[in-house]
């Protein structure tokens, strides 16, 4: 009896201490679905590995080349991925079911916002815009201008939105054409080219403010940058749920201003079959290391808690909120 009372001692005590000591993090080998190879994505991917590695040096994150947001929202859905990058504006059509997709993808959960300041840049060559009255986007339907205007590939999310933008200020690819213009569908490397070599009036792409493609037009043509209307902000941003954005004045040369536009946004997705233990402690993980996906590029440097845990078109995935619970982030 004395020996079996010892037993149920001992049992005791290290059934307390066990309960006592922190939870150990989970390894992780996991696939994450970017985009290209060599772009900021890619850098996300070894960051996240990095903020990972710091709780548990086994885990890994394999990175996986895709057709970008899209592609990727299918990808975790259909299980050939446990993370996907995705812009915000893609996930919220993925959500709605609205083109490319056949119906509603249920099964994405937010893990993270990751940043939100890419922002919808229209630029024009200086020179046309003067002749034509072209300060504002308004300006091309209300002057009924013939501008040839590049945007991005179709399928490719900044296009989508460039269209919708100028849909809302009634300039649709029909109009401008009957007006003697032209909407270029292209790239993005081909895109500035269009612009610095004469044959088009108008850029428009979703990139982060000084990227290269706009130093590299800054440097070979005296150009401006074209305001969004605040009706045109109001209507596109709901539709594809992203936020406004303020490039502030002198940020590029002939900018006296500030100009208001939209901005697009990445978003970290899994799918909800995913343990609440995995998205816990992926989670987790980029709360206590948020510098190793700060670090791996000089747009990153103002990823923050807040703007991690804003709402997506994607419910957060329970594990995610309880790290975030328990860093007191969210109530």
């Amino acid at each position: 009896m004395h020996y079996r009372q010892n037993r149920i001692t001992s049992f005791a005590a290290a059934s307390l201490l066990a309960f006592a000591l922190p939870v150990q993090a989970e390894q992780m080998n996991v696939t994450l679905a970017g985009a290209s190879p060599g772009g900021l994505w890619t850098l996300l991917g070894a960051g996240l590995e990095s903020a990972l590695k710091v709780d548990e040096d086994g885990s890994s994150v394999t990175y996986q080349t895709s057709g970008g947001g899209f592609a990727n929202a299918m990808l975790v859905s259909s299980a050939r991925a446990e993370l996907g990058l995705i812009h915000d504006a893609e996930l919220k059509i993925a959500v709605a079911g609205g083109a490319p997709f056949k119906g509603p993808i249920e099964n994405l959960r937010t893990i993270s916002y990751l940043y939100d300041w890419a922002p919808m840049q229209f630029i024009a060559t200086n020179q046309w815009a003067e002749e034509n009255g072209v300060q504002s986007l308004a300006d091309i339907a209300a002057n009924e201008v013939p501008v040839t205007i590049t945007i991005n590939r179709a399928g490719n999310i900044t296009g989508e939105v460039a269209a919708a933008m100028l849909e809302a200020v009634g300039a649709n690819p029909e109009k401008i054409e009957a007006w003697g213009g032209a909407v270029i569908r292209a790239g993005s490397k081909e895109q500035a080219d269009l612009l610095t070599n004469g044959r088009v009036d108008m850029f428009s792409n979703g990139v982060f403010v000084g990227h290269s493609s706009i130093r590299q037009i800054e440097n070979a043509i005296d150009m401006r940058l074209i305001n969004v209307p605040e009706d045109v902000r109001n209507t596109v941003g709901k539709e594809f749920s992203i936020a406004e954005f303020t490039i502030p004045a002198g940020t590029y040369e002939n900018q006296p201003d500030d100009i208001q536009t939209l901005a697009l946004g990445a978003v970290l997705v899994v799918s909800a079959d995913m343990s609440e233990d995995q998205a816990y402690t992926l989670t987790k993980a980029m709360i206590d290391n948020i510098d190793s996906i700060r670090s791996v590029h000089p747009a990153m440097k103002a990823l923050s808690t807040a703007l991690m845990i804003r709402e997506t078109a994607a419910p957060h995935h329970p594990g995610a909120l309880k790290a975030y619970r328990e860093a007191g982030l969210i109530e």
